[in-house]
């Protein structure tokens, strides 16, 4: 199992979303709302922060736990939908997920995602 975490523009939700469905097998997706900064904040003005946002973007954090099998589709998918071509389109990280449980059932492993 793993655990693909994807930091996207809000903007490319839509086309995520939507490669994502594509994906058969692949049982759930959770979307955060976050704020942040990475390589590309703002360098054109002389402090690093203002005063509205401290230098702080909008980002969408997706978190989706899949078998091994369905990683290489989901973060293809999440890539090629995601992309603008512009720098800040974001990151994939890809992590073990080391095991999972279902509340309802007490299933584990695979069976819970």
């Amino acid at each position: 199992m793993k655990q693909v975490i994807a930091y996207i523009k809000p903007l490319k939700i839509e086309n995520v979303m939507l490669a994502l469905h594509k994906i058969e097998g692949l049982s759930g997706i959770s979307v955060l709302e976050m704020r942040g900064c990475g390589r590309s904040r703002k360098e054109s003005t002389g402090s690093i922060f203002d005063e509205d946002s401290y230098g702080l973007v909008s980002r969408l954090k997706l978190e989706i736990a899949c078998c091994d099998e369905l990683v290489e589709l989901v973060v293809t998918a999440i890539q090629e939908s995601a992309h603008t071509g512009l720098r800040g389109d974001g990151k994939i990280y890809v992590l073990p997920a080391l095991e999972a449980v279902r509340i309802s059932s007490g299933e584990t492993g695979e069976e819970a995602i």
